[in-house]
């Protein structure tokens, strides 16, 4: 999957995909975000800082996202965990996005009328 040539459809389910990964671990900053993605997809998406960090806000602003700045190494790390209704709202997020694949798969499967 060349992601680049798929940016609309990154972009789409990118709040699901962090959702997932936040429901997954405690907390995680911006970066290991990425690098999550990319290790579990063998390199074929890669998120942007570009299209990371205004998901990540847009999270925060809807109330599903709480964020703690740590100091490590003597920099300020910022990591994002879910809040109470950001579990409620992966739940329903998740299940609604791996209904739609499924149907999706049903249509994409479909072999030409004879």
């Amino acid at each position: 999957m060349n992601t680049s040539n798929n940016s609309s459809l990154l972009k789409g389910s990118l709040s699901v995909m962090i959702l997932r990964l936040l429901e997954d671990r405690e907390k995680m900053y911006g970066y290991e975000i990425t690098q999550k993605v990319k290790d579990l997809t063998a390199g074929e998406m890669t998120i942007t800082e570009g299209a990371l960090y205004p998901a990540l806000h847009k999270l925060e602003a809807e109330g599903l996202l709480t964020t703690e700045t740590q100091v490590v190494d003597g920099r300020a790390r910022k990591y994002y965990s879910l809040t109470k209704t950001g579990h409620t709202e992966a739940a329903g997020r998740i299940a609604d996005l791996t209904s739609f694949l499924e149907n999706l798969n049903l249509v994409l499967k479909l072999k030409p009328s004879i």
